[in-house]
């Protein structure tokens, strides 16, 4: 039987894991537009510490949820400096499974990132240096790895004892013996060398790498993108061209992208930048499209959802995202979009102005009730301060307390001061939300922040997505 004493502390345990997965999903430590970077950074660390210490399971299992890369990289880090907390024997062979398989997933830069801050805090571990030499093991090449990310392998590489036998030799030498050998057989290696001397050599390097061999040789900027545009990656081109290929682009992405360029582009470009907006948002909703039923979307580009100086519009980016993405989950022709600005024209909104959260909420369940109501907002309901949170409350009470239409409210910043994603009512779960595709997914978890559902069903949820996650299967 479950006493009142159990109820509440499962109770007070689901917040705080909902809570950890808020601003693992949000926070990176970077400066939002209501807090700086330190405290975010302290507020991110505190949270860490606390949910490891407290639910070192749950905090391994959040590496198989949507989280950002920061905090996924932050879990991992942690982990593996306090191994000796990790438990029995089963326990650390999930753990080590859960590392392993995200550092699959995490950009390679970020990884040796990783390597380099666990030999600086002297984490040294067997379990430790055997992550770090599967995943070595695990690149496809390391003579490529060798000159795009020299500094990080040849760290990683000292810190696990990491010898280079067979096809490994010449990267080895590269790294730690460069003058051994008079030329390589692999032809980054190579490349590389004649690189210092030889101006077309560069041309055969990654962009990054042949970056500052141009430099050294005072090669033109516009000859140098002209003939090295093959070795560039998409990400690559994208920074440092006006335009890339927006059929390929991720919605979240593609959006700042949209709402970096001038107004008038904007206007000339519509139907393509509309068409690549859709396509991107079908790609995300794949089977999902257009079974939603009604849905209402209430859309955040007050003024703060400029974001901050690090974060340039991102708040809106998410917004914009998430509007085409609901338009493409609702069925056909039961979408409808209501922007705190009163924006009618997505293609051109602009931060812009207070938040009257309240009045658009009214606006979007006025009619025939929806069967979803998604909020996209900070939270900082300021026209009038409340409103948001009244109507919200009047409403799930009074007028549906049936819950016929699923609300949910998904924020796109982290509070370091509330240690969690704003929230607006205790009637609708709010869920922190970094990249508009996430939507669906988080959508689901929101479902345990209602308090409808206990710490058994979240726990059974984080057990379903490990295994998932494990076996690679789609989630």
């Amino acid at each position: 039987m479950t006493t009142p004493t159990d109820t509440l502390s499962d109770l007070i345990a689901a917040e705080d894991v909902l809570l950890f997965v808020n601003a693992a999903v949000t926070a990176t430590g970077q400066r939002e537009f209501r807090s700086s970077a330190g405290e975010q950074r302290l507020s991110l660390a505190f949270l860490h510490e606390y949910v490891r210490v407290n639910y070192r399971p749950v905090y391994a299992a959040a590496l198989a949820l949507d989280i950002n890369d920061h905090n996924a990289a932050t879990i991992v880090e942690q982990l593996l400096r306090t191994a000796d907390e990790a438990g029995g024997p089963d326990r650390k062979r999930t753990e080590g499974r859960l590392i392993a398989a995200r550092l699959a997933l995490l950009p390679p830069q970020r990884v040796y990132r990783l390597f380099r801050a666990l030999r600086t805090a002297k984490v040294n571990n067997r379990r430790t240096r055997a992550i770090v030499r599967d995943w070595l093991a695990g690149r496809a090449d390391l003579g490529h790895d060798a000159v795009k990310y020299r500094a990080g392998l040849k760290t990683a590489a000292r810190h696990a004892h990491l010898p280079f036998p067979g096809a490994a030799a010449e990267p080895g030498d590269f790294l730690f013996a460069p003058g051994r050998r008079v030329r390589y057989e692999h032809a980054f290696l190579d490349a590389h060398r004649r690189a210092h001397y030889e101006q077309g050599a560069l041309y055969e390097l990654p962009f990054t790498v042949a970056e500052g061999f141009a430099a050294k040789h005072g090669v033109p900027q516009a000859l140098f993108l002209e003939r090295i545009a093959p070795r560039m990656t998409r990400l690559e081109r994208l920074r440092t061209e006006r335009a890339g290929d927006l059929s390929v682009m991720p919605l979240t992405r593609l959006a700042l992208y949209v709402l970096s360029l001038p107004f008038g582009e904007r206007v000339a470009r519509r139907a393509e930048l509309t068409a690549a907006l859709r396509a991107a948002a079908d790609r995300v909703a794949g089977p999902h499209a257009g079974t939603w039923g009604r849905v209402a979307a209430v859309l955040d580009d007050s003024y703060s959802a400029s974001g901050s100086a690090v974060k340039r519009r991102r708040p809106l980016a998410v917004a914009l995202g998430c509007h085409v993405l609901l338009e493409a989950l609702a069925a056909p022709g039961a979408y409808s979009a209501h922007w705190t600005s009163g924006a009618t024209d997505p293609l051109l909104v602009r931060p812009w102005g207070p938040t009257p959260l309240g009045a658009r909420i009214l606006d979007a369940l006025e009619g025939p009730a929806p069967d979803r109501l998604v909020i996209v907002s900070d939270g900082w309901d300021n026209a009038p301060p409340g409103l948001a949170g009244e109507v919200l409350r009047v409403w799930r009470t009074r007028l549906d307390p049936e819950r016929r239409t699923s609300a949910v409210h998904v924020n796109p910043v982290y509070d370091a001061g509330g240690f969690d994603v704003r929230r607006l009512a205790p009637s609708v779960p709010t869920a922190g939300i970094r990249d508009a595709e996430d939507l669906a997914a988080l959508v689901e978890i929101a479902q345990f922040a209602e308090g409808r559902t206990g710490l058994a069903e979240l726990l059974a949820y984080l057990d379903r997505r490990v295994e998932l996650f494990l076996t690679g299967a789609p989630r």
